[in-house]
């Protein structure tokens, strides 16, 4: 049975079934599962919705406590749920996991763990205990009908869990991943009707719901015409939240400790150096000596590769959060400036930096968009075929020695291009947009991939005789607005 959702739970809806259906499942023993996520997204809050609803248990402990202060936390709190006069002392994590399996031996009680790596920061070997405590045939896992859940922001730890040779590998009967809401999500989640100003909020913000119901309270740009007002009062802002959000994110994540390289090599893919080399070059290095760091940065959901769409051996780095890509273009070159309050100064600094914005920040994010969109959101007739996978690349001219760009490309399951497509977010596109396309599916053509679609993305719309020649082209030709985007096919 789902149970009833809070009211006050935006979306949500599939990861509230799954959560509700391990938490009841007709298991007859312990179960184990694991519930991570970038911070800020909601993950405790459903998380206590859960216990709330079922009458479970949840704890979290403060970052950096030592075993034993985390020991007496727990008994406390354990104590608390129970109703029990006194504290429970435990010795050792051992007895602390048999003390919360024994919370439920008559039904199934989800009994959380949050932050769970900051335990194991002094408890390494607690995965390990909670392997041995749901061992199949040890008494205290037949007794209990425990849905014991581990969560963590730090996506590269959590993910280690059950990877590989860890202890848990193999227990977790859920492994869920509490995603970021995407840019439709987000509309409706700031109540924005304007989808240009919806997506201005996304090119800095992102889909963190934290950073609107807990940072601004709420408070977001009512118009375009108060955009820049807004983000001077509270992104660019040294009394708001946000404006060490990017930096507390890097140092918040155990696996990040070189945090001023991390930051340099942050930087160095926001300006659109997206390569191991041209990111090696720019912050002068060799490639090898940051390949560590790009594993790490992927590893904790800040960076992701994406492979070339017609090269197989290339590949692309992109920074996955907008707020750390609008930090790193636009906060961080000014940042000793923001800091030292001026009157003016942080108007002057955001009004310098608009084309720095659109060129690096809103023009890549708007890309990933729009592909987001063709893989997600478009159904299979705007491409005539079922959409497999959709990625960017560079076509090569051999004849001309030259590369193109295609910034959306839509494959079919069996590898058959059915799209290639050009992004423009401050542009009008018109019919030069097309004959270029047009131009690269000649080239395609040649190679037996010559697409099905063109289509044309674009956040300040289209000339009218682009639009005459995509209604006379038979579904050929599609026209992608800022309109369609955030709400058609």
């Amino acid at each position: 049975m789902i149970l009833p959702k809070p009211a006050d739970m935006f979306d949500r809806d599939w990861e509230w079934r799954q959560l509700c259906a391990f938490a009841q499942s007709d298991q007859p023993t312990a179960t184990l599962g694991v519930v991570s996520g970038r911070r800020r997204q909601g993950k405790t809050f459903l998380l206590e919705s859960l216990c709330e609803a079922t009458g479970g248990f949840i704890y979290a402990p403060t970052e950096a406590v030592p075993r034993q202060e985390a020991l007496r936390q727990l008994g406390i709190a354990l104590a608390r749920y129970q109703g029990s006069p006194g504290d429970i002392r435990f010795h050792n994590w051992g007895e602390a996991i048999d003390a919360l399996l024994a919370l439920a031996t008559e039904r199934p009680v989800p009994v959380v763990l949050d932050e769970f790596p900051y335990l194991v920061r002094d408890a390494k070997e607690l995965p390990s205990v909670i392997q041995k405590a749901l061992a199949p045939r040890r008494p205290e896992r037949r007794a209990s009908k425990a849905r014991l859940l581990l969560c963590g922001s730090s996506i590269s730890f959590m993910g280690g869990l059950l990877a590989g040779a860890a202890p848990l590998r193999g227990r977790a009967a859920l492994e869920l991943v509490v995603p970021t809401f995407n840019f439709r999500l987000a509309k409706d989640f700031w109540k924005i009707k304007d989808p240009r100003l919806a997506a201005l909020v996304y090119f800095i913000l992102g889909g963190t719901p934290a950073y609107q119901t807990e940072y601004l309270q709420g408070v977001g740009p009512t118009s375009i015409d108060n955009f820049d007002e807004w983000v001077v009062e509270h992104i660019l802002n040294p009394a708001s939240p946000l404006f060490r959000e990017v930096r507390a994110l890097l140092a918040e994540d155990p696996a990040l400790r070189d945090i001023g390289l991390y930051h340099t090599v942050l930087a160095a893919v926001a300006e659109g150096n997206a390569t191991r080399g041209g990111i090696a070059n720019r912050i002068e290095r060799k490639a090898t000596d940051i390949s560590h760091h790009l594993t790490v940065l992927e590893d904790a959901g800040l960076l992701v590769t994406e492979h070339d769409a017609f090269r197989s051996n290339r590949s692309e780095f992109r920074i996955t959060e907008p707020l750390v890509r609008f930090y790193h273009v636009i906060m961080r070159p000014y940042w000793t400036q923001l800091e030292r309050v001026r009157p003016g100064r942080s108007e002057r600094i955001w009004r310098s930096s608009r084309s720095r914005f659109d060129g690096n920040v809103a023009g890549p994010v708007f890309e990933r968009m729009c592909r987001l969109w063709a893989e997600d959101m478009a159904d299979d007739d705007t491409f005539q075929g079922t959409i497999a996978r959709v990625r960017s690349g560079v076509v090569h001219d051999k004849v001309n020695r030259t590369g193109h760009g295609v910034d959306v490309a839509v494959f079919d399951p069996d590898g058959a291009l059915l799209s290639i497509g050009e992004v423009k977010w401050g542009e009008v596109m018109g019919l030069g947009h097309l004959r270029r396309l047009e131009e690269i599916a000649d080239i395609l053509e040649m190679r037996d991939m010559r697409p099905r679609v063109l289509t044309l993305f674009s956040g300040a719309g289209f000339m009218p005789a682009l639009r005459e020649v995509a209604a006379g082209a038979g579904g050929r030709v599609q026209l992608v607005d800022l309109d369609r985007l955030y709400a058609g096919q």
